[in-house]
């Protein structure tokens, strides 16, 4: 299915926002995340399905300078 997120268009088998953020590598470092327009606490991600189309936004922190 094809999903926006955070602003590009990207392709992807997970079923569930976790399984997004575990095929996306991030894991535990993910501070906050929304599912078309709704902010989506970490206790509910397993359970929140994803479907073809949504908008997920994926506030992580990032190193750098």
């Amino acid at each position: 299915m094809t999903l926006i997120i955070n602003g590009e268009r990207q392709q992807t088998e997970a079923a569930t926002l976790a399984c997004l953020l575990e095929a996306l590598e991030l894991g535990d470092s993910v501070v906050a995340t929304a599912l078309n327009g709704r902010f989506i606490r970490a206790v509910d991600r397993e359970r929140t399905a994803l479907k073809d189309g949504d908008a997920v936004e994926i506030l992580a922190p990032r190193q750098g300078g």
